[in-house]
């Protein structure tokens, strides 16, 4: 019985060993890929406890675990250039999922690595054709959200030759290179410039044009103010005319009177005029008599 003791607890050791290399766990989010002798034999894909072939040092049967929910890798500093001749800095990232575990062994041997290697590889061109298909505003605007459907297209079919399936495809940043920057900023400095200009041209051809309207609507009220005036003035002197005959025809005392005060008003007011007049002069013959009447002496005179 002692010399039977060493061989059952190796006999059990082993039965262990073979037991535990035996079976293997598939926990949730993970896939297994079952490998005998190198070579595909299954893919299990629903969590649980499998078994398999033991003695995996021999590949019997090996298991290569991959993920099966969404994993997420970014591609940062992508230079692209827009149609229109401008460069780019662009970041983005990609979300896929491992859906053919088989092609994804065959194509990367199961490496998450080397599979995102070829991915942001394929994503940078899908971005340099959707950016250069388009103009400079395009990726600053609502297109935006189109561009990122355009890459998620045509990165699509790169990515399920590796097994791989993509979920979303999201452009994180888009910004000019300094040099583009400052391009674009002293371009759009200079159209404002040249919008402010052509605003303030157009109110000062407002302003003249208001201008204009009012000196000719100004000349028009004189033009018809003194029309008026004119015609006023004239059927006064008509009227006045016509008052100055008729008490002529009833008095010709008073209008000889009248037309006396006028001639003194229109001699006398006029301050640049010199007139040297004898006293008894008939001209003053309503200041020596109110009846005007010419004096004996006074008549002589102006005979002389």
């Amino acid at each position: 019985m002692g010399n039977r003791l060493p061989a059952i607890v190796i006999a059990l050791v082993i039965l262990a060993g073979l037991a535990y290399s035996s079976f293997f766990v598939v926990q949730a989010g993970e896939q297994a890929i079952v490998l005998r002798f190198g070579q595909i034999q299954s893919v299990k894909t629903e969590p649980g406890l499998y078994f398999k072939l033991p003695f995996a040092f021999i590949e019997a049967d090996n298991i290569q675990v991959v993920q099966k929910r969404a994993i997420r890798f970014d591609l940062d500093d992508i230079r692209v250039q827009v149609s229109g001749g401008k460069f780019y800095e662009v970041d983005a990232f990609v979300v896929y999922k491992i859906t053919n575990a088989e092609r994804f062994r065959e194509t990367v041997s199961g490496d998450v690595v080397s599979a995102e290697a070829r991915l942001r590889t394929r994503l940078d061109s899908a971005l340099r054709r959707v950016y250069g298909l388009r103009g400079f505003e395009a990726a600053l605007s609502e297109s935006r959200a189109a561009m990122m459907t355009d890459v998620r297209d045509q990165l699509r079919p790169d990515a399920e030759s590796l097994g791989l399936t993509i979920e979303d495809v999201r452009i994180r940043r888009t910004d000019l290179t300094k040099e583009v920057s400052q391009q674009t900023y002293e371009r759009m400095k200079a159209e404002r410039l040249a919008e402010a200009e052509l605003i303030r041209a157009r109110g000062r051809e407002g302003g003249q044009r208001i201008r204009a309207i009012a000196d000719r609507q100004v000349v028009e009220l004189e033009s018809k103010a003194s029309r008026d005036s004119e015609i006023t003035r004239g059927l006064g002197d008509a009227e006045r005319n016509k008052i100055f005959a008729e008490a002529f025809s009833k008095d010709e005392d008073f209008f000889d009177f009248y037309r006396s005060m006028e001639a003194y008003r229109a001699a006398l007011t006029n301050s640049d005029t010199t007139m040297v007049v004898s006293p008894n002069s008939e001209f003053f013959r309503f200041f020596r008599d109110a009846g005007g009447s010419v004096s004996a002496g006074t008549a002589a005179s102006n005979e002389q």
